[in-house]
């Protein structure tokens, strides 16, 4: 199944991470990229800007947090399945303390973990995405699946995908 290459730069490069990663909303954050194995845990999001920083609660104590502190070089992996669309980054993370951007950024779903947007333990987790490459189906899973099964039928190769760099 061939694949049509599309890198995308700057606007173009946030507008598709933002929609991928708001359309999957958890993703595997991994950090201390250094040591194996690596130190990965599934994470929502809470915001994507229009820049492409994506946004995390998290508690001040937490490994991930310790790991930042040591090595802010990070890697995030998003998958949805649904419409069959991978992507990954690779940026930078920097720990913040700010409580009008915890009250921004609360959601419903974040009292799961924290008491209230106020909660002492909670401390916010910006990315900004320096590289990453996306994987993208042109036509949502059902035609997708259907064209593969035509090219194992056939044995043709079908254009089925778009993919490629994003660069914030």
């Amino acid at each position: 199944m061939g694949s049509e290459i599309k890198n995308l730069q700057q606007e173009e490069a946030n507008k598709k991470i933002k929609q991928m990663v708001d359309d999957a909303d958890i993703g595997l954050f991994t950090t201390d990229l250094t040591h194996l194995p690596l130190r990965t845990r599934p994470m929502s999001r809470q915001k994507v800007d229009d820049d492409g920083a994506i946004w995390f609660f998290s508690h001040k104590d937490s490994d991930k947090n310790q790991d930042i502190a040591k090595d802010n070089r990070i890697q995030l992996f998003y998958s949805n399945k649904g419409s069959m669309e991978y992507l990954s980054l690779y940026g930078t993370a920097e720990i913040i303390q700010d409580a009008a951007m915890a009250k921004e950024l609360w959601s419903a779903a974040a009292k799961i973990w924290f008491k209230d947007h106020d909660d002492p333990n909670l401390s916010i987790i910006k990315v900004t995405p320096e590289d990453g490459y996306y994987w993208d189906t042109k036509n949502g899973k059902i035609v997708s699946l259907f064209k593969m099964a035509v090219g194992l039928i056939t044995g043709k190769e079908i254009d089925g995908s778009v993919e490629g760099k994003v660069r914030s």
